[in-house]
C-alpha cells in the first residue's frame, strides 16, 4: 500500500483550515488555482497551434502539390515523356503540368500583380484542390481564355463571374511605338475561395493552351506537378522521381525536385519553434503554481509542528510523516491538475464559438486573415500533448511537496514540546 490509513486520514484532515489557518487555505486554493490555469492554457495554447499548422498545411495542399518538377533551365521540352515516366513512379497518386509566372490583372481602372498559373483542366483535378474549392463557375469553362481568381482578388478588382479582366505579362511586343508588354483580355470564367488570404488575394488561373500562347513558350512547360497518397510519403516519392527521371535530366538540362516540406520549410520550422516556445512559457505557469504549493505546505509544517512531533511520540515514523505532507500536496497538485484539463479541453473543443461571442461582445476581429493568412482559430487536441502536459504538472506537483514532508519529517519531539 502507498500509505497507511491513518496517513491518508491525516494527509486528507490537513487540507481543511481551522479557524487560525485561513491564510494557509487561501495559499492552497491559489496554488490548485495557478496549476489549473497553467494546465488549461498548455492544453488550449497546443491544441490552437497544432489545428494552425494542420489548417495551413490543408489550405498550401489544397494549391500546390506534394511534389513539384522544374528544370534549371526553366521549361520541360519534353513533357510528354516526363508525364509517362512520372505516371508510372511507384507512389505517384496524380500529375500534371502547369506554368507559372507573374503578370498584373486590370479591371474597372484598378491594375493588381498576381501569379499566373496555366494548368491543365483534365489532370489538375488530380493533384490539387482548385475544383473544391471554386465558390462560382466550374474548371471546364476555362478554356478559351477563361480565368479563375481568388475570392478576395476579384472583390478588390470589382468584377463578377462572366465580367472582362485584361492580363498583362512581362513577354514583350516590339511594335512601332516600341516595346510593349503582352496583354490579353480574358473572362472571369470562376472564382475561388481556398480559405489563405495570401492566395486568395494574389492568385489566378488559365488554361495551359492559353499561358503557353501569351507567354510564346510553345508546347513547354514550367513544371509538373506531382501528388502522393499521403503528404507524409512526398519525400519518398521525391526520391523515387530523382532516380527514375535521370535518363531524360541531362536532355532537360537537370531535373529540380521538391516537396511540400521543402518548398514551405521555414514557415512550419518557425511555427514548430512557436509551439515549443509557448510550452516552455506557459509551463513557467505550472513551476510558479508548485512554488505555492511548497510556501503553503512549510507554513503548514511550522503551524502544525506541536501535532507533528506528538504523532512521533505516538509511534509515527519519519517516513510516515513525509507521507502525510506528500499526500496532502499531491492532492493539491492533482486537484489543480484535473480542474485544469476539464477547462482546456472545454475551451479547446469549443474554442471558435467562444471567440464569436468575444467578438459580437466586444466589436473586435481577435483575427484577420491579412495578417494571420486564415480568419479562423482552428484548434486540434492531440492525445500525446494532453498526456504530456498532465504528466509533467503532476510530476512538479509532487516534486514540490518532497522539501516540506522532508522539513517536517526531521522535527524533533522534545523540542517541539518542550515548553508546552
Amino acid at each position: 500500500m502507498l500509505a497507511n490509513r491513518y496517513e491518508w486520514l491525516i494527509g486528507l484532515r490537513y487540507l481543511r483550515a481551522k479557524r487560525t489557518q485561513h491564510f494557509i487555505s487561501v495559499i492552497t486554493l491559489l496554488s490548485m488555482g495557478g496549476i489549473a490555469l497553467g494546465v488549461a492554457a498548455l492544453i488550449v495554447v497546443l491544441a490552437v497551434m497544432t489545428g494552425f499548422r494542420e489548417t495551413l498545411q490543408n489550405q498550401i495542399l489544397g494549391v500546390t502539390s506534394h511534389v513539384t518538377i522544374r528544370t534549371y533551365s526553366g521549361s520541360i521540352a519534353q513533357t510528354a515523356a516526363v508525364l509517362e515516366m512520372v505516371g508510372k513512379t511507384p507512389g505517384v497518386a496524380g500529375s500534371a503540368p502547369f506554368i507559372s509566372g507573374q503578370a498584373m490583372v486590370q479591371a474597372r481602372g484598378r491594375a493588381i500583380g498576381v501569379a499566373m498559373r496555366g494548368v491543365d483542366i483534365q489532370r489538375e483535378k488530380s493533384v490539387s484542390d482548385l475544383e473544391t474549392n471554386m465558390v462560382q463557375g466550374k474548371l471546364e469553362q476555362l478554356s478559351g481564355f477563361g480565368m479563375i481568381l481568388g475570392k478576395n482578388l476579384a472583390s478588390n478588382l470589382g468584377v463578377a463571374l462572366g465580367d472582362s479582366v485584361t492580363l498583362m505579362v512581362a513577354t514583350a511586343n516590339v511594335t512601332a511605338m516600341g516595346t510593349m508588354p503582352r496583354m490579353k483580355r480574358f473572362t472571369v470564367a470562376g472564382i475561388f475561395n481556398s480559405g489563405m488570404y495570401e492566395y486568395d488575394s494574389a492568385l489566378v488561373y488559365i488554361h495551359l493552351p492559353d499561358a503557353q500562347a501569351l507567354l510564346r513558350m510553345g508546347q513547354t512547360v514550367t513544371g509538373i506537378e506531382v501528388k502522393t497518397p499521403h503528404p507524409d510519403s512526398a519525400a519518398q516519392t521525391q526520391k523515387v522521381l530523382e532516380q527514375q527521371l535521370a535518363p531524360l535530366s541531362q536532355a532537360e538540362g537537370g531535373f529540380w525536385i521538391q516537396n511540400w516540406m521543402e518548398m514551405n520549410y521555414n514557415f512550419f520550422r518557425a511555427l514548430r519553434m512557436e509551439k515549443a516556445t509557448m510550452f516552455v512559457i506557459l509551463f513557467l505557469v505550472v513551476v510558479v503554481a508548485a512554488f505555492n504549493i511548497v510556501s503553503s505546505l512549510i507554513m503548514s509544517v511550522m503551524e502544525k509542528g506541536q501535532e507533528i512531533a506528538i504523532l512521533k511520540t505516538m509511534g509515527a515514523t519519519a517516513r510516515g510523516v513525509m507521507t502525510i505532507f506528500i499526500i496532502n500536496g499531491g492532492i493539491i497538485g492533482l486537484t489543480g491538475t484535473l480542474a485544469g484539463l476539464a477547462l482546456g479541453l472545454s475551451l479547446a473543443y469549443n474554442l471558435e464559438p467562444v471567440l464569436g461571442v468575444i467578438e459580437q461582445l466586444f466589436g473586435i476581429q481577435i483575427l484577420s486573415g491579412e495578417v494571420y493568412y486564415i480568419d479562423h482559430l482552428p484548434s486540434k487536441v492531440v492525445l500525446s500533448d494532453v498526456v504530456w502536459i498532465t504528466g509533467v504538472s503532476l510530476a512538479i506537483s509532487l516534486g514540490a511537496t518532497l522539501y516540506p514532508a522532508w522539513r517536517a519529517a526531521r522535527i524533533d519531539p522534545v523540542e517541539a514540546l518542550r515548553y508546552e
